[in-house]
This record gives C-alpha cells, structure tokens and sequence, in this order.
C-alpha cells in the first residue's frame, strides 16, 4: 500500500513509549504504511519494553505480574495484529494461531466465580430488581453527552451494588461506583455478549503463557528482527512545536539518557506518537515482610511529559483530569510464587476447576474485594514444573482484612496470603502454604484512572485537529465507542494513528457489536430477567 500523504515515502518515525501501543504502531508502520524499520524509533523509560503487558521475575526470587488481561473473541484490532506475528515456540505459527489452539485445548468455565462465608455461592441469577434491569437498559439507550460526567452510583440505586451482577462485573473488569457511567456503559454496549456467560467466564480468551511471554515478546522480537530502533533507558521530558498553518507541528523532542540531556530536530515530514499517562505509573512492590509504598509525586515520566504537552494546544487533552485523583483510581495487586503444588490442588478440590479453567475467583464479603486467578501452568517461561504462580487483587486496598486487622494497603505479602487463606478456610494448611510461598504485593496508584470521570475533551482525539504531525496513543487517547482498559484498545488507537498520519486508504478494524446481533440481545435479555 502507497504512501500517500504528500510527505515523502520515508519519514522517520518517533514512538514515545515502549508499550503495546508503540509496539502495535511500529508493526502496522512497517506492515501497511511501508516505513522501511530502521527509520522507526521506540524510546522507552525502562530497561525493557511491553510497558503494563509485562510479566517477569525467577522462581528462586519470585514473579511478579502487576496486572491480569482478558482476551476475547471480540478483540478485532489485537488479534488482526498477532495474526502476523510469529510465535516464540515455533515461527510456522503465528501468535493468533497459538491463542487459538491453546483455547480448544484448555476451556474456561469457573466453578467457583464467587466465595461468600467459605463457601461457593449460586450466582446463576444476576439478582436484578424492575428497578436496575429499567437502569441498565436506559444508560445503554442514552447518549454519551447525557450521561456527562456522572458517577455510576449516581445512576443506579445503592442496592444494584449488591447484585451478583456488579459483583461480578465490577471485578471482572475493575470498576469502582465513583468512576465514570460513560466508561460503565461502553462496557455494557461492547462486552453485551458476556451477560449470558459471566456467571463462568466461558467467552474468554487466555494465552498460553502470560502476556508479555506469549504477546510482548514475540512482536519485540519481531520488530527488532525488521531493525526498529528501541531506545531503552530514555527519558522524554519535552516537546517542542511551531505553528505551520495555523496548527502544531512538533519541532524537538527532549529527552535524558545516560544522565545526559539530549534532543532531536523534528521535520514536518517526520512522525511522532506518544503514548500518553499510563495505568501502571510509579507502581510500587512489597515482599512477603514487608508492604509496597504508595507513590504520588509522579516520579515516572509519563504523566509529567502528558501535563507538558497538554500546555500547548487545548486540543491536547486534560491530564490532571486523571493523574491528580490517586485515592480514585488505585488498586493493589500480589502475585504468588508457590514452591509446590497443594495450594493449587486444594483449589482444584475446592471449585472443581483444574488450573487455568476457572478464571477469576472473587470473595463478596472480602472488605478488601479480593479475587484471584489459578493461570495455567507454566504461566512463565522457563518456569519449573514443581513451581505453581497464582494472581489476585483487591479493588479496596484502604479498608481492613476481615481476618488481618490491618488495612490491605499496609500488609505484607505473608499478611495477604494469611487473608486469603482464611477467606478459603484453607486453614490446615496455612502455616505450610505460608512457609513455602512468596507472595509479592504491588500498589498501583493509576491503575483504573482511565475510568475516572471526565468530559468531552479531557482526552484528546488520536489525532488532534490542531496536529501537523504528532498523535497520541494508549488508554488516555479517545476513541468513540471503545473501552479503555484493554490491549484491544491500545492497538485501536496505534491502527488510527498510522493510517491516519500516513493518509492510507484504510481503517481500523471494524468493532465488533453485540448488540446487532438478534441472538447476543435475546441471551442478554434473558440473563437480565434472571
């Protein structure tokens, strides 16, 4: 496909962020705009690249996952992308192919969605009244601009935040009653296909290993194989723009690296994309003795570098609607490295489910609203065979356990596993899960700040009207209709971006609607009559 945009067939490209979005942007650079790879640049803050797609660690110190993906069918942009990037296992295979596979090969169906008194509870029913179902229909009939920037509890009655329902949605996807009913109903309108299965988790995807090992990796590797040049270690503080018909034209990109402070001439011909804020910013790990520190002041970059650009053009987003409302948008996970295999087979006899087949396992009467997730395994790479890795989170890191009298927030990894364990009434083997186990937990100050309260305009258009030559990418760009808080997302607005800066006769791939669907609507209509 030509180059069409009257700016030369080579421009160079410059990609802020190394993380899927970047990565996703390179690819569709190199593959439908023709940009030969060695005129494509990743600058990346970190020493590795994969940004919140990561996932690492070794078994002697323990792994480390500062969040859980879902996949689904649906992810029309993610799976276009890994429809052409080689496996790691075998190069015959692409990675599509490979989460393919896996899928038919290892189903989920959770029996076990959700814990109450140590016991497994009956959520078949969603638990609506008239009231909610009446709710729930007219927020996915309204308007996005009538919604505003309300909050989701002031849309429905405080008792729908007791239903099986939210239970399960709000963990499944993360959501908190304060954040934003417009986000809630993009989420009811485009996962509308779920409501039949959520009590199961049937409709979703894994890979095989985690996803910086089965995604990541491969398209890094396949982006430094073409010769993309990744920057790593660089820290970009600044942009600099000149008005060229009445619009921003990015002119100098400012960065440190090594200490040093540098910078770059940038062409009206040239490209730059940047991943603005990030989900994952200033996180922050514990040990099995000690708890994670709560970060605040913005010591990564990316936030600050969104609040410099922003200054230049109204057009270029609100950041401070996102990165000053920390108590808002943070959670706390733990990943758990256990020498040994009983807490999964105590787990496999308490839901039925062998591991990597129950999904998500949320405990109601947690005051923390803990879940956790027993992943297929290896979940890593290199992972030994008498090494099990499980994932959990609390949606309410600033409340005390009901069994450790201490705020989530302030617990050890050993404090964390003793509250878990005791929600299982796991406690026969506690002392001993406990002693050969390393449970490391993570603060995640920005974690859903994607979903905070916003208006029109606090997240800038992928590319800007006001923009020569600069668009933004990641969780804080706009796109209509999409959810933030998935990979899908990410590679949406990197697929706008390059089509859109290169003028290609092409568009991103169509979003999958459930709701034109005559068979998804009456499955969902049952399910809310239930």
């Amino acid at each position: 496909m030509k180059n069409t945009n009257g700016i030369g067939k080579h421009p160079q490209v410059y990609l802020v962020g190394g993380g899927i979005a970047s990565l996703a942007a390179a690819a569709y650079f190199i593959r439908d705009g023709e940009i030969p790879a060695d005129q494509i640049t990743i600058f990346e803050e970190m020493n590795i690249a994969g940004g919140s797609l990561d996932g690492g660690g070794t078994p002697e110190n323990g792994y480390v996952l500062r969040g859980g993906r879902m996949l689904n069918f649906s992810y029309h942009c993610t799976y276009d992308l890994f429809s052409f990037i080689p496996s790691l296992t075998d190069p015959d295979v692409t990675v599509l192919e490979e989460i393919k596979a896996f899928n038919k090969k290892i189903k989920t169906h959770a029996g076990a969605r959700v814990v109450e008194g140590g016991r497994i509870i009956d959520v078949s029913s969603m638990g609506f009244s008239n009231k909610d179902r009446l709710d729930l229909m007219e927020m996915m009939a309204v308007t996005e601009g009538y919604l505003g920037a309300r909050r989701i509890d002031e849309w429905f009655e405080p008792a729908f935040f007791k239903t099986n329902f939210w239970f399960m949605w709000d963990t499944m996807f993360a959501f908190q009653p304060w954040h934003s009913a417009v986000e809630f109903k993009r989420y009811l309108r485009r996962f509308l296909h779920e409501f039949s299965r959520i009590n199961t988790l049937a409709g979703i995807d894994r890979t095989p290993y985690n996803q910086f090992d089965s995604m990541a990796k491969p398209l890094i590797r396949w982006l430094k194989k073409r010769g993309v040049r990744f920057e790593m270690g660089v820290q970009v503080t600044g942009l600099d723009f000149r008005d060229e018909d009445e619009k921003k034209a990015v002119e100098r990109i400012h960065y440190i690296q090594n200490q040093q402070e540098l910078e770059i001439s940038i062409t009206s011909r040239d490209l730059v994309l940047v991943t603005i804020g990030s989900m994952t910013a200033d996180s922050s790990l514990g040990t099995m003795h000690s708890p994670p520190k709560l970060i605040t002041d913005k010591e990564d970059s990316s936030w600050r570098l969104w609040e410099q650009i922003a200054q230049h053009s109204s057009e270029f987003g609100r950041p401070f609607v996102f990165d000053n409302r920390v108590d808002e948008s943070k959670w706390e996970s733990f990943t758990v490295t256990c020498q040994g295999t009983q807490f999964f087979d105590l787990m496999e006899g308490f839901s039925g489910n062998p591991a990597g087949t129950g999904a998500l396992v949320t405990f109601k009467d947690s005051t923390w609203l803990m879940s956790i997730v027993l992943a297929y395994q290896p979940h890593f790479i290199g992972q030994p065979e008498e090494v099990t890795v499980f994932w959990g989170y609390g949606l309410y890191p600033d409340q005390v356990g009901n069994f450790v009298p201490k705020k989530m927030a302030d617990c050890s990894g050993a404090e964390i596993m003793t509250e878990l364990l005791s929600h299982l009434r796991f406690d026969h083997a506690k002392e001993q899960i406990i002693n050969t186990c390393n449970c490391i937990p993570c603060m995640l100050p920005y974690i859903t700040s994607e979903f905070l309260t916003r208006s029109k305009g606090d997240r800038p258009e992928v590319l800007p009207d006001d923009s020569v030559n600069l668009a933004f990418i990641g969780q804080f760009a706009e796109v209509p209709d999409d959810t933030v808080f998935t990979v899908e997302y990410s590679v949406r607005t990197a697929q706008t971006a390059v089509y859109k800066l290169l003028k290609l006769d092409k568009e991103p791939v169509p979003m999958y609607h459930g709701g034109h669907h005559a068979e998804v609507l009456f499955d969902a209509m049952k399910t809310m009559l239930t």
